[in-house]
């Protein structure tokens, strides 16, 4: 341990540059830990004392500004959002990565849109999604409304983990495949697509994230209603529009606050169960 430490301080000393990159990637690593953290531990103390069971009624009132029907259309909205851009964005990744041509202008292209759309910020697809799903369409203010702008979000996010996952496996997969006869088709649903699952989960889950935390473009195009969604056209609000209204009319902040704390547990379950999937989709197809 000695001899290791000062071998250490014998290449520091010939290359203090190296020193201080090392000083500099540890403080930026204990700030954003500390960060993290801090942020946490405050949700949580300020929000767990005020949990009660008024707040899961199942029905919203001024007495118990219950976040039950917001955590049901939270979930709603997730599922939907993901029909619609979890099929389309990998269909697309696989169109780019197995069947266009590699280093075409149409691969190019679409790089750098799914690259730019990934920057819009979410208020600029929330008035598009009002102007065009809710008003051309007429859709309305709907769970439906908001589940497309949800899915167009998040389509790149999706469409370039997926397709970084695919390039992650390895040419030897698809040569040995065509080497036993099976076809292109075959080859990317039987043997090239369960080996990029573990990838293409983790473009879900960070999908799933910003689904769960989005309330900017909701509002514009699911609207604030406070109660359960009872069909594709009904205006709906999610946990986090939930915590904004309440929060923003300042009667209910601690209400808010319980809100936040429910809201930070389902990102983590979500979360761990798209991991754990992923890790049991990995092994299994590693012992297979």
């Amino acid at each position: 341990m000695a001899s290791r430490f000062h071998q250490r301080l014998r290449e520091y000393r010939r290359d203090p540059c190296s020193l201080f990159l090392r000083a500099a990637v540890w403080l930026a690593a204990v700030i954003t830990v500390s960060a993290l953290l801090f942020a946490i531990v405050y949700i949580l103390v300020k929000g767990v004392p005020h949990l009660t069971p008024e707040l899961f009624s199942p029905t919203y009132t001024t007495e118990n500004v219950s976040l039950l029907p917001a955590l049901i259309n939270t979930l709603f909205m997730t599922g939907l959002a993901l029909l619609f851009a979890v099929p389309a964005g990998i269909g697309a990744a696989i169109y780019l990565t197995e069947y266009a041509k590699r280093g075409s202008k149409l691969v190019g292209l679409v790089a750098v849109t799914s690259e730019t759309l990934s920057g819009v910020p979410s208020i600029v697809y929330g008035l598009f999604g009002s102007l065009f799903f809710v008003k051309f369409l007429g859709f309305g203010l709907s769970l439906l409304s908001g589940a497309l702008t949800l899915s167009l979000m998040i389509l790149p996010l999706i469409m370039r983990t997926t397709e970084e996952a695919l390039k992650s496996v390895p040419d030897s997969y698809r040569e040995g495949s065509f080497g036993l006869g099976a076809g292109k088709l075959r080859t990317i649903f039987r043997v090239i697509l369960p080996s990029a699952i573990p990838g293409i989960l983790s473009g879900v889950i960070l999908g799933i994230g910003r689904i769960v935390g989005e309330s900017a473009a909701l509002i514009f195009t699911a609207g604030t209603v406070a109660e359960t969604a009872e069909s594709l056209f009904s205006s709906a609000r999610t946990l986090s529009v939930h915590m904004y209204a309440i929060s923003g009319e300042g009667l209910y902040m601690d209400q808010a606050y319980a809100t936040a704390v429910v809201l930070l547990v389902v990102v983590v379950l979500i979360n761990a169960l798209s991991g754990l999937a992923a890790k049991k989709l990995g092994r299994g197809r590693a012992d297979g």
